[in-house]
């Protein structure tokens, strides 16, 4: 693979996007440090972030990534509706890129009539209009990219403003970490002819197979739902998973039936230096169980010091994955047809 191949398989440029990944961070962390919030948070007893796809992918991440120090429960809302414990008492983050996704409109709406306390993110739209109407802090994102390629944007203005707000402590130095840690991995994965590039390797050993992440469910559950998601919306290929120590009470079962299948399965496992000691063992044990029946069995470990460069560090790969197995299986990795025409279809209603 070349970068004239790239180029002639990618004329929208997620190329330059992937690449450019770290600006995006340090330009979303600006962002944040920007944002003039004026929000009472005083008695807020849950955070609710609202979204679809790309824009709750950051949300995900944000509820992972803080699980251990946020002192009120933080969920992601993927409906048309806010949840019905949504108060007053509740802070509900309006996350929408396009400001547009009808779910995330009619969700917002929901949020108003509760009286919850509301924070917007967007490029615009009707969440913009909306967030004026009500006199609801907003904070505005660049427009021009794809969702799922802006999530450094979905991501760090948040968990600046969730500092700024008093939620959690500042993470101004891990956020420095991620961003240099960034971009010497990015220096390695965007060069095709490079023989360390992990990702460009891995995605060599997918093509043709179906790929299936597993990891420890805390802090890299998101991590792994990024993963699958990026594999089906760049490479235009399915990919399944699941986290332990959960699989190992259901799933696991399931690996004996269906060899010829299994054969065509290739397993990765996320991993994490901070996982919890017992679950690193199920992860060993499942490894050996599983390569059973797949002799395709790769491990992708995390980098870094701190959790939030670390996490980073695995999302950043998987985004490079997904997109020269993209190249690999010829297509294009930025239109999603089958969404638009999805959206169409519903617009007709």
């Amino acid at each position: 693979m070349t970068l004239e191949d790239i180029k002639r398989a990618d004329p929208s440029g997620m190329y330059v996007w992937v690449r450019d990944f770290h600006r995006q961070v340090e330009d979303g962390v600006k962002i944040g440090k920007a944002a003039k919030v004026k929000l009472n948070v005083h008695g807020v007893r849950n955070i609710v972030l609202t979204g679809l796809g790309g824009s709750a992918i950051g949300g995900d991440l944000l509820r992972s990534y803080l699980a251990d120090e946020l002192a009120v429960p933080f969920i992601i809302n993927r409906h048309y509706y806010a949840p019905d414990f949504v108060d007053k008492n509740t802070l509900v983050v309006v996350s929408s890129y396009s400001g547009n996704t009808e779910e995330t409109i009619a969700a917002h709406q929901d949020a108003v009539k509760r009286k919850a306390k509301v924070l917007c993110i967007s490029t615009g739209g009707e969440t913009e209009k909306m967030a004026k109407k009500y006199k609801q802090p907003w904070i505005q994102i660049p427009p021009g990219y794809s969702p799922r390629a802006a999530l450094g944007y979905s991501f760090f203005p948040l968990l600046v403003v969730l500092s700024k707000l008093g939620f959690v402590k500042s993470k101004d130095k891990d956020m420095k970490e991620t961003i240099s840690l960034l971009q010497r991995k990015g220096m390695v994965l965007s060069d095709p002819d490079s023989p360390e590039n992990a990702a460009l390797h891995l995605a060599q050993q997918l093509k043709g197979k179906l790929p299936i992440i597993y990891s420890a469910n805390e802090h890299l559950d998101a991590v792994n739902i990024r993963w699958r998601g990026q594999i089906a919306e760049n490479a235009k290929q399915l990919g399944f998973g699941h986290v332990l120590p959960e699989m190992n009470h259901n799933e696991l079962v399931g690996w004996k039936v269906l060899a010829d299948l299994m054969r065509q399965m290739h397993v990765i496992f996320l991993k994490d230096k901070g996982t919890h000691k017992r679950v690193a063992m199920r992860e060993n044990i499942t490894k050996d169980i599983v390569s059973q029946y797949t002799s395709s069995v790769t491990e992708v470990w995390s980098e870094g010091i701190s959790l939030l460069a670390r996490m980073f560090s695995l999302i950043h790969v998987g985004d490079w994955v997904s997109f020269y197995l993209a190249i690999l299986n010829n297509q294009d990795p930025t239109p999603v047809k089958v969404i638009d025409f999805l959206k169409g279809e519903l617009a007709k209603v």
